[in-house]
């Protein structure tokens, strides 16, 4: 694990967003087109906005999330909703979004057609995960009946429905093997309590305690983690 620090938010906006605009230009450079795995959140607003402005062939990017509620995309808790209004504008407005969030009324009903989309994608250009206090990362929670298979790098499963324990909302997540099925991984954090829960994970081994143990830990490809104070 790489861990990048910065004085502030700011500086570190400015420096997640051009590395991620070069990835993904040289994705689309040498392939033809380009996929960006988002989490949502308070924490990435700025790197939104900042990347939003990056000038690239936006139309031949795919951006969808890591996780979402099963709530409609105009819901005030939709991440769908906050990628719209936050990324998806300026340059970046002519990408295209894969939504998580389709016409079933539950999301373990809604699965196989989510999974069928997603085995379309094939390997991810870059994915950015959050962290949460309880340790979870994108909808992946310590306590919730789905983890095990959330987690289990054997499944063969791209999502799968949960139910969190102290969170509202069902929601969709990505499970473990298709976030890693990326070029470049990356975790992005910010502030005090998050750096602690992060020296917590690195400090442990059990997966189901803290989730982001299972992306932090794993062998298959190497994570950086951007964090500011």
């Amino acid at each position: 694990m790489e861990l990048k620090k910065f004085e502030n938010t700011s500086a570190l906006d400015n420096t997640l967003s051009a590395e991620v605009s070069e990835r993904l230009s040289n994705a689309i450079e040498k392939h033809g087109k380009a996929s960006l795995i988002l989490s949502g959140g308070r924490t990435p607003m700025g790197f939104f906005h900042q990347l939003s402005q990056q000038i690239l062939e936006w139309d031949k990017v795919t951006v969808t999330l890591a996780d979402e509620r099963w709530v409609d995309n105009d819901h005030q808790d939709s991440n769908e909703k906050l990628v719209r209004e936050n990324l998806l504008i300026n340059e970046a407005h002519c990408a295209q979004f894969l939504s998580l969030k389709n016409a079933a009324d539950t999301a373990v009903d809604g699965e196989p057609e989510l999974e069928a989309e997603l085995s379309k994608q094939g390997q991810f250009t870059v994915v950015i995960l959050g962290m949460g206090d309880d340790g979870h990362t994108a909808s992946l929670f310590p306590g919730a009946t789905a983890l095990a298979a959330g987690l289990d790098l054997n499944s063969g499963r791209s999502c799968i429905a949960v139910t969190p324990t102290a969170a509202p909302h069902e929601r969709i997540s990505m499970t473990l093997p298709r976030l890693l099925n990326t070029e470049r991984l990356i975790i992005h954090i910010s502030g005090e309590n998050k750096q602690k829960v992060l020296d917590q994970a690195l400090a442990g081994n059990d997966v189901k305690e803290l989730p982001i143990r299972s992306v932090l830990q794993q062998s298959q490809l190497p994570v950086t983690v951007y964090w500011a104070s």
